[in-house]
Formats: structure tokens, C-alpha cells, sequence
């Protein structure tokens, strides 16, 4: 599947030939914000959904723009074949010609976007799914992690020492309380009760995070959003992570140490059966 064509300020085009300013502040201090939308059969999956939480992030950093949004983003996943692609949409503040902190009202915003595939992973079974080993560390990042900005040097660096640790992913704490992982949201299970932690400035509230909340609500399995400490950790039976390009994945260690007996749990089993039968359904439109 072609997915060589970007978008960029109005034009569709190979991404090689894609150019932005040296200047631009997006580039040289992360002055931007960007969103992750799923596209199923070439329709946007709770696009509104995701188009909210992007006005939300641009009021946030008062960036202005007037952009049709869904006409622009549709267009492109069009040129790029349609079907089940991922879609990043970054827009920066744009460029003054010289590097400057201040900014003027009057910059034109650089818009950028691009797209990526998404593999129907229902026919795998939970069975072939690799658990993650996890760190727990602290939370570098700053106090607006609610608004989905490009400055991620914090997450990069934290996810770098967990690999440099032979783990995966690295779970975030903050004031003593677990917040999410560094691209990815926290669920932990005990006595089969899903907990995940509160929404708040201090966690990105993923769609995909929401997505296993409604599952959970439709198919009888309870769940809490509470505040959790990393000492919940080492009695949870079950512990997972969920992000829109990684699905819902189950922790199988934390800190060198099993949870519960080092296996994937039986409520992850079932979550996981859930999320990637909708999504079956989504991309290909059969009931599975």
C-alpha cells in the first residue's frame, strides 16, 4: 500500500519532497501539537472524538487556525490508498524567519500530516502476543501532560532507560502516584476489577484507554479510575498497558519482578479478544 503521500500546508505530496522552514518552531522548540487518528476502511475512527481533544491541545498553546480538519485528513488517507491506515497530525506555530522565544499572533501555523498502516492483529489470538517487561520511574515530563504536544524529549529519554534496563516500557510516578507510561495509558486488576488511573493534567487521556473502559462497561467487567501508587503494583493480579498503535498489551514484569506468576491473565485475555474483535469488525466490516 502506498503510504508516500504527506500533506503539507495545503498541498499533497511525496514525502521527500515535503519542506518546512529551519525556523519553524515546531523545529526549534517543540512549539506544537499533534494527534494519532486510526482510519478503518478509510473512514476516521471517532474522528470527533479525536478532533476535540486536538482543538482542546491548540487552545491550550493558543495556536489559531480555521483548517477543515476532516476534509484535510480524508483526502489524504484517499491518496494513500484508504483502507486501515494511522493518521499523525502535527501543527506548529509556525515560523518568524528567525529564532525568536517570543511569538507573533500573526505566524501561519505549519501543518503537517501523514500516514501509516494498521495490521488486523484478531486472527493472531491472545496466544501471540508478547508481554512487556516494564521500569517504574519518575515522571520527568512537565505539568500539562493532558495537552498532546510534541515536546516528548522527557518520554524518549525515560523510554531509552528502560531499554537500556532490558525492558519495554517505563511506568511514570509523580507525587507518589502512578500516571501512565511513556506513550501509552495504565490499567491494573485485582480480584477481577479493572483500575486505571483518574484522568488529570498530570495523564494524556487516550481514546484507546476509553475504548476498554466502554468494553469493559458493556460486557459486565467492573472498573475504577482511583489514584494509584506504585506499591499497587506488586499486589495487582494483572497489570496492562494500552496505547492506539500498540492495542491493549499485557505487563508481564516489573522491575526485574513477575506479576503475580509471570503470565498473561485471564481478564487481559478476554480484553484483548474484545478490543481486537471490534477492530476486526472496524477494518474489515464481518462480525468476527
Amino acid at each position: 500500500m502506498n503510504t508516500e503521500i504527506v500533506y503539507l500546508n495545503g498541498e499533497y505530496l511525496q514525502a521527500d519532497q515535503a519542506r518546512i522552514s529551519v525556523f519553524d518552531r515546531g523545529f526549534l522548540f517543540a512549539d506544537s501539537v499533534y494527534e494519532v487518528i486510526p482510519y478503518y476502511q478509510g473512514v476516521g475512527f471517532r474522528l470527533q472524538q479525536h478532533l476535540d481533544r486536538l482543538a482542546y491541545s491548540l487552545r491550550a498553546v493558543r495556536i489559531e487556525t480555521d483548517h477543515d480538519w476532516a476534509a484535510i485528513l480524508d483526502e489524504l488517507v484517499s491518496q494513500n490508498g484508504g483502507g486501515n491506515l494511522s493518521v499523525y497530525l502535527q501543527i506548529s506555530r509556525g515560523s518568524a524567519g528567525y529564532r525568536t522565544h517570543a511569538y507573533d499572533d500573526r505566524m501561519q501555523p505549519t501543518v503537517f500530516a501523514c500516514c501509516s498502516a494498521i495490521r488486523d492483529i484478531y486472527a493472531d489470538g491472545p496466544e501471540h502476543v508478547q508481554g512487556y517487561k516494564v521500569i517504574v520511574t519518575a515522571d520527568l515530563r512537565w505539568h500539562r501532560c493532558d495537552i498532546k504536544s510534541t515536546g516528548l524529549l522527557p518520554n524518549i529519554l525515560v523510554l531509552q532507560q528502560a531499554r537500556e534496563a532490558g525492558a519495554d516500557e517505563a511506568l511514570l510516578v509523580r507525587d507518589g502516584l502512578l500516571s501512565e507510561g511513556t506513550s501509552c495509558n495504565l490499567f491494573l486488576v485485582r480480584q477481577g476489577v479493572i483500575y486505571t488511573p483518574k484522568r488529570s493534567s498530570e495523564i494524556l487521556g487516550g481514546t484507546t484507554r476509553e475504548l476498554i473502559l466502554e468494553l469493559a462497561a458493556e460486557n459486565g467487567i467492573p472498573y475504577q479510575e482511583v489514584d494509584l501508587r506504585p506499591e499497587d503494583l506488586a499486589s495487582a493480579d494483572e497489570v496492562w498497558i494500552s496505547s492506539s498503535t500498540r492495542g491493549v498489551v499485557p505487563v508481564l514484569e516489573i522491575d526485574g519482578c513477575p506479576v503475580a506468576d509471570g503470565a498473561k491473565g485471564p481478564l487481559w485475555q478476554r480484553m484483548f479478544t474484545l478490543f481486537t474483535r471490534f477492530q476486526h469488525r472496524l477494518m474489515t466490516g464481518e462480525r468476527a
